[in-house]
């Protein structure tokens, strides 16, 4: 057993991190963190840490160098600070779409990323649907890649029994796969044609889709072309109603624009990326929290205890 349990969060996402304290029954413990005039920023630990166990939450998005680079300037301090054991909670891991070399002279930037945080002094690594379960892989300290699925799964049960999911490429089949089964109900895939990043061709349908409420699932939803065609196609394969689901509400660019203006009734989304004024500008959007399965994580981790548990 190490020290006294002690959370910590940096700027990208507080709301969880004391959404995670209210959970757990504690108090965020202070951290100064600023900007130098000239963008530099400014890292100071508010409290005694020796000792004990602490646990950063602080999600990689966007603005994703700023909070990743304030992410490993905490790591540091703690470590510096001699805190028993750091624990990164990233909910959301950025740069997890480069996870392999696509082309000769391309990074693998999820291991690199991965390198950073090691270096700056996580012991271990929990993270919320990774885009890529092999990374990992990537680390040499544990890691604890826990699944938003029974959160979602508690939300879509009133509509068991007229519904269908749907993937919305041939690689998220075994995501949509688990939720049809946890569901019992049926499963379809859209084959999608990806021109070029961030913009792709759904084509057309694999299973039946007609009369039903179609699900499309995925683990993040980006600039939401993917999912806006994914729902447009369904509907004209005889769907009475669509909606879409995913557990990253990363929504850049004209994702929100696009998502008010889809065939969707309702776009299902959790709170590891917050989304400060997108939400009122889409009325679509429902937000599930992860606070309950982060607390409960960290709670088992602290207690040396099984985190395999709440997988099940």
């Amino acid at each position: 057993m190490h020290g006294d349990l002690k959370i910590l969060t940096g700027t990208s996402n507080p709301a969880l991190a004391k959404a995670i304290c209210d959970h757990l029954g504690c108090q965020l413990t202070p951290a100064l963190c600023e900007t130098f005039s000239d963008g530099e920023i400014r890292i100071e630990i508010g409290d005694n840490v020796r000792g004990d166990d602490v646990f950063v939450v602080q999600a990689t998005c966007s603005p994703v160098n700023y909070n990743l680079m304030q992410l490993c300037l905490m790591l540091d301090a703690l470590k510096r600070a001699s805190a028993g054991r750091v624990t990164a909670v990233v909910p959301y891991y950025g740069y997890a779409r480069q996870d392999r070399k696509v082309s000769p002279r391309a990074p693998i930037s999820a291991k690199l990323v991965a390198d950073f945080l090691t270096t700056a002094g996580t012991d271990r690594l929990v993270t919320v649907d990774l885009h890529a379960g092999q990374i990992q892989g990537f680390f040499n300290v544990p890691v604890d890649n826990l699944y938003a699925q029974p959160v979602i799964l508690e939300y879509l049960r009133p509509y068991a029994g007229d519904i269908v999911i749907v993937s919305p490429d041939a690689g998220g089949v075994e995501r949509a796969r688990s939720f049809a089964k946890k569901l019992n109900a049926g499963l379809a895939i859209i084959d999608k044609r990806r021109d070029r990043p961030n913009q792709a061709s759904a084509m057309h349908v694999i299973g039946d889709v007609k009369d039903k409420i179609a699900i499309v699932v995925d683990d993040m939803i980006d600039t939401a072309g993917t999912m806006c065609a994914a729902g447009e196609v369904l509907l004209k394969n005889g769907a009475k109603e669509v909606m879409a689901c995913a557990t990253h509400p990363v929504l850049s660019g004209p994702a929100i624009e696009r998502l008010c203006n889809s065939t969707f009734s309702q776009v299902i989304v959790t709170d590891t990326v917050p989304l400060g004024d997108k939400l009122a500008a889409c009325s679509k959007l429902k937000v599930l929290s992860v606070a309950g399965l982060l607390a409960k994580a960290i709670h088992n981790i602290h207690t040396e205890s099984s985190v395999s548990v709440l997988f099940v």
